[in-house]
């Protein structure tokens, strides 16, 4: 059956393949390569091959022995047996004269191993990972290692392991070199891998590496995208290694939940792991990884079955101890949780996941100091570890040392340059440096890659407000306030409810103003704050309105006073004021005889500014008296005459008009005539 196009490889290929590495790394003592090989071998399951020995020309038997001399045989099962049991000086001592390669590799290897037991047994929880003791010894060693590859004494296998000591004195490009020609030689060698991963930073470094063709360079590109945390990159490798034949890979499956585990898919990875559990229930690799996300859920229960299920396992692991260890964090008793971290470390010292664990405890208790040290070792072990970067950071920004927190902030960003939280820990951290233009960068880039934790458009908007720009402040105030559910932070949601609700009432706006409010009434910190702020908004609607009430109300009286009071005058005149009506003549008034006082007081007229204006108004319109029709006439006492016009085919009549006291002044006064409708 064929694989896809990238991976080119026969099946039953891959399978002698993986039965010719387990049995060539298991007769060396390389017992992780063993069990990865196992597993990968055990993935095939159902792929059958016609000739089920390792290898097409020889037995089982004949390829457990090969590279081994026949007169070497009692040496090697010998040394073999000690090296199974851990007893590595005796197993080394044993091989120390034999000259085939499988026995000789065996003497350097175990050598190697009872020098790094020895460094492992006498480490403690505050020494230095690289012991200078220890770098003699390994010293010792690289010079028998260095001589031997010069005379070209070393196979493939050898030639790892000179790369591996390379790398444990820190001779990271000679040990690269090392550790490429020891995968070219012998591509089935999976700890070779495993030791060029970590010397890999880059993408373009790791397009670069001249690994031959063989088909297990995928596996490493995909183990390398995750160190770097290219995920996607690494999840679509996997993708196309299950459908190209190892769907049941056990390994592939841990490995697709560290991807989810990575991009922060708590859910699928969890359900990955769960599936992993059912069918391989006695694993504990990657238990530890399982556990982080249980504490991200919160999930107690899970994880107190987790914990006692693992103890049960091995208690002597140190996933088993990062694992209680992470049941106790999350019931707050952060000091046993540090103490099963330490014993952890005390089983194995590189075991990175413990040293970081470590310093987020030390954090919780406020020990800054036993947390930058944690950190510390955990970027001895990993530098590619952001976690451990990252938390440096949080502990120099704790002790108030800026500009070492940036430091570090920035080596996290640049391992995890899409993570939104490096850049919000940027950007806050140049806020508090007063360089405030990069602090708006850092946030506004942390909004375009995706904001985990919802808080990047508050802290830009809070900074907006700071350097009183309030009308940006109050845009990304309604950006970050829009999606509440996004919002991680309450607090600081309810901090945008009322910062709005203050802008908008400020500016006379009162409905979104007391929209705003009215959110924050569900916050027992804003909430007094808030009541206050609505009673405001309620005062100002109610004096708004008597405003715009009185000012309507004047407008109203402008507009109608001259009608109205014509209207209320005319009215007047017509109920106290007998009409005369002619057909088409004006009737005229005269005075009555002086002192008659009695019939003055018979009509009570008030005449009005907007009567008399319209009296003036009609005498323009309408004809005069004649003369011999006026009479002379007090000026206080004024008469007015109305006539009305008489209806078509009526004749006209008169009737006796009111007579008023004549002036004693003798001055004359027209009479004027009114029409009324």
């Amino acid at each position: 059956m064929a694989m896809q196009e990238f991976f080119s490889v026969l099946l039953p290929d891959v399978k002698r393949e993986l039965r010719r590495g387990i049995i060539e790394c298991s007769k060396r003592g390389l017992l992780h390569s063993t069990k990865w090989l196992a597993e990968m071998h055990h993935g095939l399951a159902d792929v059958h091959i016609d000739n089920e020995a390792p290898d097409e020309d020889r037995t089982f038997s004949e390829c457990q022995l090969e590279g081994i001399a026949p007169s070497e045989y009692s040496d090697y099962f010998l040394a073999k047996s000690y090296y199974d049991v851990r007893e590595y000086d005796r197993a080394a001592h044993a091989v120390r004269n034999c000259e085939s390669s499988v026995p000789r590799f065996l003497h350097f290897y175990s050598t190697y191993m009872a020098r790094e037991k020895r460094r492992l047994d006498s480490t403690t929880d505050q020494a230095n990972l690289h012991e200078p003791n220890q770098m003699r010894d390994l010293a010792d060693l690289l010079a028998t290692l260095r001589m031997e590859y010069g005379k070209s004494r070393l196979d493939g296998y050898g030639i790892y392991l000179y790369g591996v000591v390379l790398k444990a004195l820190n001779l990271n490009q000679a040990a690269e070199q090392m550790l490429v020609q020891a995968i070219r030689l012998v591509p089935m060698l999976w700890s070779a891998y495993l030791e060029l991963s970590p010397l890999i930073m880059e993408k373009k470094k790791l397009l670069s590496l001249q690994l031959g063709g063989h088909w297990m360079r995928h596996f490493f590109m995909a183990h390398t995208y995750l160190e770097l945390y290219l995920n996607d990159d690494g999840l679509k490798i996997y993708e196309d290694l299950q459908a190209s034949g190892f769907s049941n890979s056990i390994y592939l499956i841990a490995q697709m939940a560290l991807v989810y585990h990575n991009k922060r898919d708590v859910d699928k990875a969890i359900e990955l792991y769960q599936a992993l559990l059912e069918s391989d229930p006695y694993r504990l690799d990657n238990v530890d990884t399982y556990s982080n996300l249980l504490f991200v859920k919160e999930m107690k229960t899970e994880m107190a079955q987790l914990a006692h299920k693992a103890v049960s396992i091995n208690k002597y692991r140190p996933e088993t101890c990062c694992v209680i260890g992470n049941y106790y964090s999350i019931r707050c008793d952060h000091q046993v949780a540090i103490s099963y971290f330490q014993r952890a470390l005390k089983l194995n010292p590189k075991y990175l996941a413990a040293w970081t664990l470590m310093g987020h405890e030390f954090m919780e208790l406020k020990n800054t100091n036993a947390a930058i040290q944690s950190y510390r070792k955990a970027v001895e072990v990993n530098k590619r570890d952001y976690r451990a970067w990252y938390g440096l950071g949080q502990a120099y920004e704790i002790i108030k040392m800026h500009y070492y927190s940036l430091y570090y902030f920035k080596i996290a960003h640049q391992l995890r340059p899409y993570d939104s939280r490096m850049l919000v820990a940027l950007g806050e951290t140049y806020e508090k440096l007063d360089k405030c233009e990069n602090a708006v960068k850092c946030y506004w880039k942390a909004i375009d890659v995706g904001d985990i934790e919802g808080i990047a458009m508050y802290k830009l908007a809070n900074l907006h407000e700071k350097l009183g720009d309030h009308e940006t402040a109050v845009h990304c105030y309604i950006m970050y306030c829009e999606d509440e559910r996004a919002a991680t932070d309450k607090q600081s949601l309810y901090q945008g409810f009322i910062t709005l609700a203050n802008y908008y009432e400020k500016k006379g706006e009162y409905q979104r103003a007391a929209y705003y409010a009215y959110k924050c009434l569900d916050s027992d910190d804003r909430k007094t704050e808030a009541k206050a702020l609505l009673k405001t908004i309620d005062w100002k609607r109610i004096a708004e309105v008597q405003k715009k009430a009185k000012t309507s109300t004047a407008v109203a009286n402008a507009e109608t006073s001259s009608e109205d009071e014509m209207e209320w005058e005319l009215q007047d005149v017509r109920v106290r004021v007998p009409i005369t009506t002619t057909a088409t003549t004006t009737t005229s008034t005269t005075a009555a005889a002086a002192g008659s006082t009695s019939n003055s007081s018979l009509i009570s007229l008030r005449p009005g500014r907007n009567l008399l204006e319209g009296m003036r108004r009609s005498q323009a319109s309408r004809t005069s008296l004649t003369p011999a029709a006026s009479s002379t006439t007090t000026p206080s006492a004024t008469v007015v005459t109305t006539s009305t016009e008489e209806a078509p085919g009526t004749s006209g009549g008169t009737t006796n008009p009111t007579e008023l006291p004549p002036s004693d002044d003798n001055s004359s006064m027209e009479i004027s005539s009114v029409s009324i409708d």
